[in-house]
């Protein structure tokens, strides 16, 4: 047998999955990662904990699986993106703890950056808005405010990384200081045109290059890990951001697939071939996972607040006390009684981008209950998808293409019928469900597939790619309408 090892290291949790050859799973670790907040708005990681979780499920997942690490072909990473590490390159030792994507601190570099007339450059080199959700601000405040370290940075002491090239780091021994091109286009530093770091947007925010790690395509072999940490040493053959690694598991391979993954946020990507589009709609444009040195894009975007919802419910409001239990709870009513939730607790991602507006429930009656706030805070995941992919359509049909088909689906949030159902009824069109939902590590399994002569070509990933559902749309188009009008109404009043 044939074995792929996906190091899947999330926002909430690290988690290990060993693959089949046919892509099917064979054993998954898992371990929750502590979430830090030390002030509204700040979100943080602690580095070293991000390693020691993800080392300790690779080994789980190796021994659930019965296997050892010489049985291996290759290791794939995915990641959180966005997240940034600086560490020490001497001692390896992080300066600060990690600063979460989610995290939005850096907002007064993006003010400065929009009035110095930034933006327009930025988008045309980066694919990207000017927004604290990605790496650069972060990296720029980091160095501005740890003691010494624009000092460290200038001397080539330090170096910064999302968590995939901290993971390569690590795992090597410090041997590779890398990152793909799906992850370097997520920083605001990356030209996705030429793929290389750019010299202008780094001095636009005073970052030394020697920081910098090298960039390869996403299906590469980057290095070696230590015997020491698996056992026996083993290539890592594929590098992806989360998003972009699940698109490429869904095998969506061609220009207008989408797919949307259901985790802590939403993420929804529309791959847009070789082609370099700006959205007029709100979204961005990013770099694909990219099997060889051919530039690939995608139209993303991003909800900030998706399953995490759910996680408000159980640990905030007391609702439940477990996410598993949402469904049932929301199923007790037969819909949400007029209640929405829009859940913007660190301001609204795309295609809305208002980063000051807050968290609102509109449509309380003195019959609401605390079942009605949960089936609206539920089906607040299917409509901030939905207001997404509508904005999608937009772009593809201004750019000369057709409207979305369908849509594949996957991450944890996936496997609820209800929020599925609700998703088709707003969208209008198929929601699909693949067999194998564990579409984001499955994806950097396939990276690093290829690298290693497991897999030919993407035409062959292509045929092992099974549905489990279609979840089709039952609901009259005028009345998904009016839904979505209620929706918007609700978004307009979460900005004071």
């Amino acid at each position: 047998m044939t074995y792929l090892l996906a190091l899947d290291q999330g926002t909430s949790s690290s988690r290990s999955i060993v693959f089949d050859a046919d892509g099917q799973t064979v054993a998954l670790a898992q371990r929750e990662l502590t979430q830090i907040y030390p002030q509204p708005g700040w979100v943080e990681h602690d580095p070293e904990e991000i390693w020691r979780t993800q080392l300790a499920t690779a080994r789980e997942a190796l021994e659930k699986a019965g296997i050892k690490a010489h049985q291996v072909r290759a290791v794939g990473i995915t990641n959180q993106r966005e997240t940034t590490v600086v560490w020490n390159r001497a001692t390896g030792l992080p300066i600060h703890h990690a600063i979460v994507w989610q995290d939005r601190r850096a907002e007064p570099t993006c003010i400065q950056l929009r009035e110095q007339g930034l933006a327009e450059t930025i988008q045309a080199k980066t694919g990207l808005l000017v927004d604290a959700y990605f790496s650069g601000t972060k990296l720029k405040w980091i160095l501005d405010h740890v003691p010494n370290a624009r000092e460290q940075a200038a001397n080539g002491e330090l170096a910064f990384g999302t968590v995939d090239s901290w993971l390569i780091w690590r795992l090597t021994g410090g041997a590779v200081h890398a990152t793909d091109v799906s992850n370097a286009s997520r920083t605001m530093l990356f030209n996705v045109h030429t793929n290389q770091w750019d010299a202008e947007l780094l001095k636009a925010l005073d970052i030394p290059v020697n920081l910098m790690p090298s960039v390869k395509p996403s299906s590469a072999i980057y290095g070696e890990i230590k015997p020491e940490w698996l056992g026996h040493a083993v290539a890592i053959g594929g590098v992806a951001g989360d998003q972009q690694s699940a698109l490429f598991g869904q095998a969506c391979f061609k220009a207008g697939m989408v797919k949307n993954t259901y985790g802590t946020g939403c993420f929804m990507l529309m791959h847009t071939g070789t082609k370099f589009q700006t959205s007029h709609n709100g979204l961005i444009t990013t770099s694909a996972a990219q099997a060889t040195t051919q530039t690939e894009f995608a139209m993303e975007g991003s909800v900030f607040v998706g399953g995490a919802v759910v996680q408000w419910l159980r640990d905030g409001l007391h609702a439940i006390k477990g996410s598993g239990e949402v469904q049932a709870l929301a199923q007790s009513v037969p819909d949400s009684g007029g209640v929405i939730v829009v859940p913007a607790f660190t301001g609204l991602g795309a295609p809305y981008w208002k980063p000051d507006a807050r968290g609102t429930i509109t449509g309380l009656t003195r019959g609401s209950t605390v079942a009605h706030i949960a089936r609206a805070a539920l089906e607040s995941i299917a409509y901030q998808s939905a207001a997404l992919l509508q904005a999608m359509s937009r772009d593809a049909v201004e750019a000369g293409g057709a409207s979305v088909a369908e849509l594949r689906v996957d991450g944890g949030a996936c496997i609820n019928d209800l929020l599925m159902q609700f998703q088709a009824d707003l969208l209008g069109i198929p929601v699909v469900r693949p067999a194998v939902t564990e579409t984001t590590a499955l994806g950097a399994a396939y990276l690093a597939g290829l690298s290693t002569g497991v897999y030919q070509s993407t035409d062959e990933l292509s045929q092992l790619w099974r549905s489990e559902r279609r979840f089709l749309p039952t609901l009259e188009t005028h009345r998904a309408r009016e839904l979505m009008e209620k929706w918007e109404h609700a978004v307009r009043q979460t900005v004071l």
